[in-house]
């Protein structure tokens, strides 16, 4: 009996990515380039830059502002407003983060020995 469907070689159509297991392909991971190289900077490094970020989009809706009471005609209110909401979303994200990273110190410290 003879099969209606048509017959495909799925293996060779499929498109290789960074995030590929690296499992029967030629191409490395990029997950696991990153598990085992040595030059992923440090937590107060990742940490220092993220601050650094934060304290960027905090400032930007004073500085939008200032623009626009200055009477710059490229900046429009609507714009002071985005800046506004994407200020208070990374304000809320970043104490989110730190009351995380918080639990888990107190976690890690009632570990004992």
């Amino acid at each position: 009996m003879q099969s209606n469907f048509p017959q495909y070689d799925l293996a060779s159509r499929i498109q290789h990515t960074k995030f590929d297991t690296g499992i029967g392909s030629k191409m490395p991971s990029a997950r696991m380039s990153r598990v085992e190289s040595p030059e992923s900077p440090d937590f107060k490094q990742v940490f220092t830059g993220l601050m650094e970020n934060l304290n960027a989009e905090a400032n930007a809706p004073d500085n939008l502002l200032k623009d626009v009471m200055s009477g710059n005609k490229n900046v429009d209110i609507h714009d002071v407003m985005t800046a506004m909401s994407k200020s208070e979303i990374s304000v809320s994200i970043a104490t989110q983060m730190v009351g995380k990273v918080i639990n888990a110190y107190d976690r890690i410290s009632q570990i004992s020995v």
